[in-house]
Formats: structure tokens, C-alpha cells, sequence
């Protein structure tokens, strides 16, 4: 069975921003595993070169902040100049600070807001002089769209604006045959625990506790998420726009 999967994306072209770690390294090396030429966007110079090495000779890696709309258009630009144009884009890059609305301050709205829905409407907006008829569009949003969220308030509200920008833009873009879905993934083990300090200090706990709350009992891997974009990114998917692909456990859906 695993041998009918291969070359799903074969002779197709893929840009992933955030590709640099987690979820947008393990999407990127899903879609280059399926045969995609791949460029990758992160602003860490040094995990970026680590993933370009990961991906081998033929990625594109390109240095950038997702909240700039003018080093998406480089990015964009670059990938359709080396590959000669896009068939899958990925907008993955986001951050999460943690805080309460009595703690967050107007540079952290800004800086949460700016990356995770301006920078993914802008990455759209860069991608599309080179989006090909038949390109597939995947917004990653987040399972806490859909919850309270008293610690991370303005990040939920991104991913929600996410969530809504993925409906209204499969209407605008249906018409030049391009494919736009919203990706939703719960909680995955990434270095994102530990870089927003969501854990508290006690890892063991903090994931004993999720394992709790997820009906499936266990926190998911990165390589879960990418399999989700995998399908969403290829002909598997040719009949499926507008939707929210939820690859959680089960967490908010049972």
C-alpha cells in the first residue's frame, strides 16, 4: 500500500514557510519524499541551514520574518524563478506567547498578530502570480481556534481569523481552479513547548495532562500533520476546498 503513495507530488513545486522546524520541516520533507521540489522560509539562520542540509541539494531555503510582506514576495519570486512556479503552498509559520489580556502589551499583539494572520494572508497574496492552475493553498491553523483560550487569547484569535481567511479565499480563488483548505493541528510534539514556556517547567506533568484530555491519549508527531498536508497538498484531494482538516486526537471533535 505504502508503494502506491510514492511520487504523489511528482514535478510539482512546494513553498513552506516555516519550514525550518516542526511541523513545516516535517511537511516539507513529506512533500520532497513524494517527489516536490521544495522551498523552505524561517528567520533563524542556523536551524534554516540545518533543514536546507535535511532536504538535500535540489531545496531552496530563503531567509526571512513572515510578518515582513516583502520578504515573502523574495520568497516567493525565488521559488518561482528557480522551479518555474508553485504548485502547493504551505502557510505555516507562526508564534505563540503565552499570556492573559492583563499581560499582553500592544508590541506582543503586534508581533503575534503580524506573523500569524497578516503574514499568512501576505503569504497568499505573494504566492499568487505564480500559483498554477490546479495549486493547493494549506493555512495552518490550530485546534484553539474553536476554545477558549485565557492564556493564549490573541493567538487563538489569529488562528480563527485563520480559519476564516482559508473559507473566504477558496471562494476568490476557485475560479483559476486553486484549492484552498485550513490544517488544524492539536497538540504535536515540537520545540514549541519548550520556546513559549507552555510546559510551565514540568514537562512530564504538563504532557500526563494532555494525555488526559486527548481521547487518543498521547500527543501527536510532527510527521502526522504532514501526512494530513500531504493529502490536502495532492490529486487525492482535487474535490475538497474551504475545509478544516483537524489532525488532533480527536481533542475538540469527540
Amino acid at each position: 500500500m505504502e508503494q502506491d503513495r510514492k511520487g504523489q507530488l511528482t514535478g510539482k513545486t512546494a513553498v513552506v514557510t516555516g519550514g525550518n522546524s516542526g511541523i513545516g520541516l516535517a511537511i516539507a520533507r513529506a512533500f520532497r519524499d513524494q517527489g516536490a521540489s521544495v522551498a523552505i522560509f524561517g528567520r533563524n539562520a542556523e536551524t534554516l541551514a540545518a533543514a536546507e542540509q535535511q532536504l538535500g541539494d535540489e531545496a531552496l531555503a530563503v531567509e526571512g520574518d513572515a510578518a515582513r510582506p516583502a520578504d515573502l514576495v523574495r520568497l516567493c519570486d525565488a521559488a518561482a524563478e528557480r522551479f518555474g512556479g508553485i504548485d502547493v503552498l504551505v502557510a505555516n509559520a507562526g508564534i505563540v506567547e503565552l499570556g492573559g489580556i492583563a499581560d499582553i502589551d500592544e508590541e506582543m499583539f503586534d508581533r503575534t498578530s503580524d506573523v500569524n494572520f497578516k503574514g499568512v494572508f501576505f503569504t497568499v497574496r505573494a504566492a499568487l502570480p505564480h500559483l498554477r492552475p490546479g495549486a493547493s493553498v494549506i493555512l495552518i491553523t490550530s485546534g484553539s481556534n474553536r476554545v477558549g483560550s485565557p492564556s493564549a487569547p490573541i493567538y487563538a484569535a489569529t488562528k480563527a481569523a485563520v480559519r476564516s481567511l482559508a473559507r473566504s479565499l477558496a471562494a476568490d480563488l476557485v475560479g483559476r481552479g486553486i484549492r484552498v483548505n485550513a490544517l488544524s493541528p492539536g497538540f504535536i510534539d515540537t520545540s514549541i513547548f519548550d520556546r513559549s514556556g507552555m510546559h510551565g517547567g514540568d514537562p512530564d506533568q504538563f504532557f500526563a495532562k494532555l494525555e488526559e484530555m486527548i481521547p487518543m491519549g498521547r500527543v501527536g508527531h510532527p510527521e502526522e500533520v504532514a501526512d494530513a498536508a500531504l493529502f490536502l497538498a495532492s490529486d487525492a484531494a482535487s474535490y475538497v476546498t474551504g475545509i478544516e482538516l483537524s489532525v488532533s486526537g480527536g481533542l475538540g471533535q469527540v
